[in-house]
């Protein structure tokens, strides 16, 4: 089914016919239609155009007002002030919209056929390292964001970018070596399920084990360094134990995404390993091309606004004097790779916000060398830090940083002693326990998705869990009441009724509802999870203020009780729709 024109493009497009009737001079004005508190919407492009036209603005409005024919959509149209536009539409235009978005299974929002390919880089945990809180962000934000950019038709290639190379892969495989049963497991043999715990644990002990031994053994410290160079050179036995502990830390990584409700697939995780071959041409390009310049015995890249505190000029090092590679010539190298055989047209990467600097220096090297440009960009979704309730930086109380497993599992704890307490006996505790997972990770998604990524935000449980407020638990509790409300309706059925007259609440509701697509598409437009989260928890209250004002099951007649049950299941449907873009379950029950 094609895209549902919203109400308000209805109402812009009769605006606008009205203003080249009455006044052709004016060209294609735009009448700067928005959302108001005085009536539907207000329309305020005339007092420009007054200025344009050397005109009185208030005879131009009247003008335009009486120029617009009558019509089954704009109910009243108010000159109002020094010339705005008050717009009231009629009830029935309001019901009529609904109904066409409620028969369409996308709820009436537009899928844009020739839409780009975007290649989204987020969930960028390290080999043989913990996931803590500071992995949460990038894993939730960029998963959302891959829904709400294929849900509007664009193609998402997925990237996630893990630490999979580098100098202490040598420490750690030299200790494999020398200590061959490290990696071993308990639950050896055929069908054997290995936990991501037991993993970690593994990983953990060979660590600190290897770590302990670098520090305080010279020799073994010269061995694992031989090892690194053995690495690079693509020696077999070292790629081979290296891939176990790739292996190894995959097994990890998807019983913390599996926790997350979240789904990564194996062939998406490219990591640093996965540009090794490009390197060396990536910098060949850069020198012969004159972007990259060499600067005592290293190779970078110079920026004329990017100096340091002695005002001398910081370089991106896109290789190392000593012929080695940082983060910059695998990240150009990724950039390469994703334009040149992923044919992306757009590049978001889901990163830390203190990580700015480089990206703003690898994408500028990027369009220098002609791998971006105005058809193939490139953004950095930057987002603050999770802080505790006091504000800083999200540590144990031993001044550790707080493993991922750990909190997710506290969410979880704590949802399910809500649901447990608001179901009663309805519930069994394996329905206790289902919901309480789908409460408690959509509880940590939603408070990081309802922020600004931007913005910093405080990890708070208590709040997060909250049936109060802005949280996902509101939001859910909500669905899960409309579902009640349906399972009562017994032969009643939700059916529009565009002839009846509508309570404040229910146009409030409906003009709301009706503005879905236009949230979707700025959304993804501006790589901004939050406003889709504020339009779902303004969906809720505007439909909590509903209930409470309009009978639903008890309304006066049969045709309106079927008009708000309608009104019911398209929030319902829409709160279903929006709370899976974010990555959020709605429970039928709650």
């Amino acid at each position: 089914m094609a895209s549902v024109p919203s109400l308000a493009s209805t109402v812009q497009q009769r605006l606008a016919e009205g203003l080249s009737a009455a006044l052709p001079e004016a060209g294609s004005a735009d009448p700067l239609l928005r959302r108001s508190d005085r009536a539907d919407f207000q329309a305020n492009g005339i007092l420009a155009l007054a200025k344009q036209l050397k005109g009185n603005p208030r005879e131009l409005a009247t003008k335009v007002v009486e120029a617009i024919p009558a019509n089954d959509v704009l109910q009243e149209i108010e000159v109002s002030g020094p010339g705005f536009l008050n717009i009231t539409v009629s009830d029935a235009a309001i019901v009529n919209t609904l109904a066409a978005r409620a028969a369409d299974a996308r709820l009436g929002v537009p899928f844009n056929e020739a839409a780009g390919t975007t290649v989204i880089d987020y969930a960028q945990p390290n080999v043989a390292k913990e996931m803590h809180v500071g992995h949460l962000r990038s894993a939730v934000i960029g998963a959302a964001m891959v829904e709400i950019l294929e849900f509007t038709g664009e193609q998402v290639v997925r990237r996630h970018h893990i630490g999979d190379w580098g100098t202490q892969f040598g420490m750690l495989i030299q200790y494999l070596i020398e200590h061959p049963h490290e990696l071993d497991h308990k639950a050896e043999g055929a069908g054997a399920e290995v936990s991501g715990e037991e993993a970690m644990s593994n990983l953990n002990r060979l660590y600190k084990a290897s770590r302990a031994l670098f520090d305080s053994d010279e020799e073994f410290k010269t061995r694992a360094r031989a090892r690194v160079v053995d690495l690079q050179a693509g020696d077999e036995q070292t790629l081979a134990l290296w891939q176990r502990f790739v292996d190894e830390s995959k097994i990890y990584f998807y019983s913390v995404f599996e926790k997350l409700d979240m789904d990564i697939r194996d062939p998406d995780i490219v990591g640093e390993s996965g540009y090794n071959d490009m390197l060396q041409e990536t910098c060949r390009i850069l020198e012969e091309s004159g972007v990259a310049v060499r600067s005592e015995g290293a190779l970078c890249v110079f920026f004329d606004d990017i100096k340091g505190p002695e005002g001398n000029p910081v370089p991106l090092i896109v290789q190392k004097s000593d012929g080695g590679f940082g983060y910059a010539a695998t990240d150009l190298s990724a950039i390469r790779d994703r334009v040149q055989n992923l044919k992306a047209s757009t590049l978001l990467y889901v990163v830390d916000a203190r990580q700015s600097l480089h990206f703003k220096m690898v994408f500028e090297t990027a369009r220098r060398a002609g791998w971006l440009n105005d058809e193939v960009k490139a953004h950095q979704l930057a987002f603050g830090t999770v802080l505790g309730k006091d504000g800083k930086p999200f540590k144990t109380r031993e001044g550790e940083t707080v493993r991922l497993v750990d909190l997710l599992d506290e969410a979880v704890e704590r949802a399910s002693a809500v649901v447990r307490e608001k179901a009663g006996q309805d519930l069994s505790e394996d329905e206790i326990a289902e919901r309480g997972a789908q409460v408690g990770i959509g509880a940590v998604k939603y408070a990081d998705l309802s922020t600004s990524a931007a913005r910093d935000y405080k990890f708070d449980l208590d709040q997060m869990v909250s049936l109060n407020g802005d949280t996902s638990v509101y939001l859910q509790y909500a669905y899960a009441r409309i579902q009640s409300i349906l399972r009562k309706a017994g032969d009643a059925k939700p059916a529009a009724h565009s002839e009846l007259a509508l309570a404040a609440s229910e146009r409030a509701l409906g003009l709301h509802l009706d503005s879905f697509g236009e949230i979707i598409q700025e959304t993804a437009e501006e790589f901004a999870p939050h406003k889709l989260a504020a339009y779902l928890y303004q969906l809720a209250s505007l439909y909590t203020a509903f209930y409470s004002e309009c009978p639903v099951l008890k309304a006066d007649t049969p045709e309106q009780v079927e008009n708000r049950l309608f009104l019911c299941d398209l929030t319902a449907r829409t709160l279903h729709q929006g709370m899976a873009l974010l990555g959020i379950r709605t429970p039928e029950r709650l």
